[in-house]
């Protein structure tokens, strides 16, 4: 499971649906499972997901028994061909809102994919839906997208919804990295469910070490190629010691990167073992694929798996570079 699955038992854990019959879930934005995992372990089942890219959702079919799986844009689905659904869940995306990136909030393409969330609450009215996004959402355009977002969710569909915003420090709940996240409840007003109040934080951290280690990676995992590093690439990382990046390292000339403004930036950074790891990401060119404290090498997409707490089996399916930006979505 990613961060979203793997927090999602969590809100069922408080008992608010266990009197009610809210079993079938939509998902929109879906990524390979993680938040289908999460939900399926705490039994629910997925009748229907979308997302629009086509390695994402083989990945999806190989791991989620799933009634229905479309890759296709959120913006060409009818949502009339879709069956219905007790809950939603959506991790809608969050390029826009990254504090990496342009940040054009909701009026960037991909910001203002959240409108179609809004629609698939109107048509279907679930019982309740979990959305996830980036803490930087709260930021955009002078802060106003953030309640611009929770009014639309709250208003839609002909009851309304209860939203219950909070962002997440999730290496407080066990995930084995610094990852900030807003989770966003919803609950149907005419249903009566009640306040949902979200899980505390356990203050329990793994270390990077220990989610890479115990146990060790089997021999059958899949989508654990180490990378063939350049003879530079290696020699820069023996130099660079755990948790310093390419910029805070004493490197001699020939192997310091002439990059301005960027001495605060992840790149080339190594992890400290006994801490959790920096937050995972799906995307960036060389220099931002997390690396070894120990090894002179770039984590494999396996272990990147790992530190999203999906398990050994969870099969990923695409070249490198998809599986890498699967493992984040």
């Amino acid at each position: 499971m990613n961060d979203q699955g793997a927090i999602f038992p969590d809100f069922l854990q408080l008992g608010l649906f266990e009197t009610h019959p809210y079993r079938k879930l939509g998902e929109l934005f879906c990524g390979p499972g993680g938040m289908a995992l999460g939900a399926k372990l705490t039994g629910y089942d997925h009748v229907w997901a979308i997302d629009s890219d086509e390695d994402t959702c083989r990945t999806y079919r190989r791991n989620i028994d799933c009634g229905q799986v479309l890759a296709t844009p959120v913006e060409e689905v009818d949502f009339h061909t879709l069956s219905d659904i007790d809950g939603l869940c959506f991790g809608f995306p969050c390029n826009d809102f990254s504090q990496v990136g342009e940040r054009k909030g909701t009026l960037g393409h991909f910001g203002g994919l959240y409108q179609w969330a809004a629609l698939a609450l109107s048509h279907f009215q679930p019982a309740f839906f979990v959305a996830e996004n980036v803490d930087g959402l709260r930021s955009t355009n002078a802060s106003r997208d953030f309640p611009k977002i929770l009014e639309a969710f709250a208003k839609s569909g002909e009851h309304g919804y209860s939203v219950f915003p909070q962002t997440y420090f999730l290496e407080d709940f066990g995930i084995p990295q610094t990852r900030h996240r807003i989770f966003i409840v919803g609950l149907r007003n005419d249903l009566e469910l009640g306040a949902f109040e979200h899980p505390k934080p356990s203050g329990h951290r793994v270390s990077c070490q220990a989610a890479l280690e115990e146990p060790p990676i089997p021999d059958w995992a899949t989508n654990h190629e180490l990378t063939d590093h350049a003879a530079h690439v290696t020699e820069r990382l023996s130099y660079i010691k755990p948790g310093e990046n390419a910029f805070t390292a004493d490197l001699p000339p020939h192997l310091r990167l002439n990059v301005k403004g960027a001495k605060i930036s992840q790149i080339y950074r190594r992890l400290k073992k006994d801490e959790p790891s920096y937050t995972v990401t799906g995307s960036g060119g060389g220099g931002t694929h997390i690396y070894h404290w120990a090894e002179n090498r770039a984590l494999t997409n396996r272990e990147r798996a790992r530190l999203q707490t999906f398990p050994d089996d969870f099969d990923f399916i695409g070249g490198r570079g998809s599986v890498r930006a699967q493992i984040t979505h």
